[in-house]
């Protein structure tokens, strides 16, 4: 309970992050008809860079503060930036979109989106920054019970955000048991795994139960804005993406290596494969 994302909005982990959510929303809202979003570690919904905790640790400013005004960012990256903008409409970038501020400004009026968060301050500012959107439901409880409590959806298609803040040695494996349980009360839904990468020898079992559990399709997009050789720092970060939209692998070709590009702060890399092949 001691883990607050404040500390880390903006940075490296969060600008792939929340790319990656802005083009499966893109994809989704190809269609009319509705989709849900879950988040089961939403945090507050939105962050002031300004504010004590992400001032003390300045990793914003290299992530998103590396970005928000690129003027050679390909254009998959506009959803993601346009919402960056309009909380900053003055030009000198202070506010940043957690997950559910992205979500709730790029979901459509059909959409439903339902967030929990744990932390009790936090769970009590998610709701402040929430509020006045009927279209949005804050549940304060344990995230790895979203998926028996939350689904199925009345919504067809669905989008469930797993990003816990990795504090408990299981937390890793209890991912998976949460996809495992999404993709068995609804086949289809997109499920997203946020993971650090520190080294890649702690991530080894994590890749193989990803590999055996039960999504029918998943794939493995990392960004690394150092050398994975440092267990002791955050060298980069991933996404293990159950059932991605048709379209986001190509768009990932070209995001990740501008990424990595943009973002390293030592040496920059990336990776996209399939754990689980169609």
């Amino acid at each position: 309970m001691n883990y607050r994302h404040a500390f880390h909005a903006g940075n490296h982990a969060d600008v792939l992050k929340h790319l990656v959510l802005s083009r499966i929303f893109a994809a989704l809202a190809r269609k009319p008809a509705p989709y849900a979003v879950l988040d089961s570690h939403a945090g507050l919904g939105l962050y002031d860079l300004a504010g004590s905790e992400a001032s003390r640790t300045g990793e914003w400013m290299q992530g998103v503060g590396r970005l928000w005004q690129a003027e050679d960012a390909p254009s998959a990256v506009a959803d993601y930036l346009d919402v960056v903008h309009a909380l900053n409409p003055g030009g000198e970038l202070r506010y940043y979109p957690g997950s559910p501020e992205l979500a709730r400004r790029l979901s459509r009026e059909q959409d439903r989106l339902q967030l929990n968060e744990k932390h009790p301050e936090d769970g009590r500012l998610l709701k402040e920054n929430m509020q006045g959107d009927g279209r949005v439901a804050v549940h304060l409880g344990e995230g790895w019970h979203v998926p028996r409590a939350l689904m199925p959806t009345a919504e067809k298609r669905l989008v469930l955000l797993i990003d816990p803040p990795y504090e408990e040695p299981d937390d890793l494996t209890r991912a998976v048991q949460a996809l495992g349980e999404a993709i068995g009360r609804m086949r289809q839904t997109v499920v997203v795994i946020w993971y650090p990468i520190k080294s890649e020898r702690q991530l080894k079992r994590f890749y193989q139960e990803l590999a055996a559990s039960s999504a029918p399709k998943l794939l493995r997009a990392e960004l690394l804005v150092h050398p994975s050789d440092n267990a002791e720092r955050l060298n980069g970060s991933g996404l293990a993406i159950a059932n991605p939209p048709w379209g986001l692998e190509d768009e990932l070709q070209t995001l990740l290596p501008w990424l990595a590009q943009r973002l390293a702060q030592s040496e920059g890399g990336w990776r996209l494969d399939w754990l689980i092949a169609e």
